[in-house]
């Protein structure tokens, strides 16, 4: 029998009938939004739309340019391209693999089908449709037992195994138009909202192409990240080569006690990348500046300390080179759009400085070299002096490296460049990613935790501006580089988690920053946890836990 509630939307007293959902609520404001609502918040909580209103509650409405709102819009469309493709081609698919993202685009992969372009027009012609129909998406809940029995019978392998350590009694089962799946995170109301998209065939498999948050009506053209792509796939070849290639069959191998060998072979797979890094500077013959540039928490500075003793073993004398001991004196550096100082851009770094003692250095000068005081903000001088001869190799790692406006004094023959970056190579299951952001976001909570006291509260609330400087400054230039080597892991994550979950445990529900850490706290229940006493010492892993040789913590 329904009744009359009273609550608060967006601040307005409103009488409703006790069976409206948010989303009858929701098409009322939709104008007052300037993009698409997709979810609602119920005080501090995220809520999905087709949950029915509860009383004396305030509400508002999320879209599609936040970031909660944009992953419930991929979920969504992963869903949407399931239910399409089985549509058309359920006799002949085994699988569908959701593998990894490029820019705005998801490159996923079909077992059992060999792609035409044919093939994508019929799937991008199926969602559409479904579009138009305005398809709810229902949601039901189920025994854990159960969910494990429905995907096997669904020969969604690796989402059962998954369940097979999830310690909640039930699991949310979405459905599209009798098309079952289990997704991590919320998912929309209804097909309507997912309005912006294009299918194309890519490579073995084929990209869901969409919009960004910054522009949540435009859907991104592909641009062609071939570098990126390469390293990926390579990635991809050494979870298949372990046989881990999701977080399930990742527990099995723990709770098994294998965990240590697969240390050792990913740890082995990872120091041969280097070592043939290494080689492919020695086989250039003129390099005098390795130039290394990563996102925030890829391991740059570890990962320059083990390739500088490949470099080594090859005969070379390397020379470790921060760009951060060539910012700018702290009343010179530019300030941001908030009056803060901006130490991301190009411009807080004395370029022409850097560039001077860089060409000082190849014409085989003695040149002493800066170190920057970060607490009064300017360089300082202790009587390190530097003299490059024949076999000597500066390593260079900032943020910057691979524009050539940071070095465009220095003869390009003379110049290797790196990417590194932390590209997850596992993922939760079949259609769950794990994302790459999320695994450095973690990685640096753990870390700025426990070397300079920074709680994971302010983590969090630094990392929308550490993004943004990333996406400015190097996402654009990763394509430039010679090499790109991924930083990331199998096992890691698993090892990450009792540091990152006692610390997330922390941040109060009062906090802003709370609803991204309830996100992660149900993202790292999906893993068990890893001792960390046997990662060896020199690996990547150690510049975020600690015990690592390359530090002094």
């Amino acid at each position: 029998m329904s009744y009359s509630i009273s609550l608060k939307v967006d601040g307005e007293e409103k009488t409703y009938d006790s069976e409206t959902t948010y989303a009858d609520i929701a098409k009322d404001y939709q104008d007052k939004y300037d993009h698409d609502i997709i979810l609602a918040r119920r005080g501090a909580k995220l809520i999905e739309l087709n949950k029915y209103i509860e009383p004396d509650i305030d509400i508002s409405f999320v879209t599609t340019e936040t970031s909660s709102g944009h992953r419930t819009y991929v979920r969504g469309m992963i869903l949407l391209m399931l239910k399409s493709f089985y549509d058309n081609y359920k006799d002949k698919i085994k699988n569908i693999y959701v593998r990894y993202s490029l820019g705005d685009s998801l490159f996923c992969e079909v077992e059992g089908l060999e792609l035409t372009d044919e093939i994508i027009k019929d799937v991008e012609v199926g969602m559409r449709k479904l579009v138009r129909l305005d398809m709810k998406f229902d949601k039901r809940a189920i025994a854990n037992d159960a969910a494990i029995k429905l995907f096997k019978n669904y020969k969604m392998d690796r989402k059962s195994r998954l369940f097979e350590f999830r310690r909640v009694s039930k699991v949310n089962i979405y459905s599209l138009a009798g098309f079952e799946d289990y997704f991590y995170g919320y998912m929309p109301s209804s097909t309507s909202v997912l309005k912006y998209f294009e299918l194309q065939r890519y490579e073995d498999g084929f990209l869901i192409n969409m919009p960004n948050k910054r522009a949540p009506e435009v859907v991104q053209n592909y641009k062609e990240r071939k570098k990126l792509f390469n390293t990926l796939k390579e990635s991809t070849k050494w979870s298949s080569l372990m046989n881990v290639d999701t977080v399930g069959i990742l527990n099995e191998i723990v709770s098994q006690g294998k965990i240590n060998d697969l240390m050792l072979v990913q740890e082995a797979l990872q120091e041969k990348k280097i070592a043939d890094i290494a080689s492919e500077i020695a086989k250039k013959g003129n390099v005098k500046f390795v130039m290394i540039a990563g996102p925030s928490s890829s391991g740059k500075t570890s990962f320059s300390h083990r390739l500088s003793v490949q470099l080594r073993a090859l005969g070379f004398k390397p020379h470790p080179i921060a760009v951060d001991n060539y910012f700018k004196e702290r009343s010179e550096t530019p300030r941001d759009e908030n009056g803060n100082f901006d130490f991301e851009c190009l411009e807080a770094l004395d370029i022409e400085k850097f560039n001077s003692d860089m060409q000082r250095l190849l014409s085989g000068e003695k040149v002493e070299m800066p170190e920057f005081n970060f607490l009064v903000g300017r360089k300082e001088y202790h009587g390190n002096f530097l003299q490059l001869d024949e076999n000597d190799i500066l390593v260079i790692e900032g943020i910057h490296c691979l524009n050539e406006k940071i070095s465009y004094t220095l003869p390009k023959e003379s110049k290797f460049k790196i990417y590194i970056s932390a590209l997850t190579q596992i993922n939760v299951d079949e259609h769950n990613r794990i994302s790459t952001t999320d695994g450095r976001l973690i990685r640096r909570m753990v870390r700025d935790n426990r070397t300079r006291g920074i709680s994971a509260i302010e983590t969090i609330r630094r990392w929308g501006s550490v993004r943004r400087g990333e996406d400015k400054f190097i996402f654009p230039f990763q394509e430039d580089a010679d090499v790109m080597f991924n930083s990331s892991l199998i096992y890691e994550l698993a090892v990450l988690k009792p540091y990152a979950e006692a610390i997330l445990f922390g941040i109060p529900k009062s906090a802003p920053e709370y609803e991204e850490a309830k996100r992660l706290l149900k993202f790292l229940d999906y893993f068990v946890g890893v001792n960390c006493d046997n990662i060896p010492k020199n690996s990547l892993l150690r510049e975020f836990v600690g015990g690592s040789v390359f530090f002094n913590d």
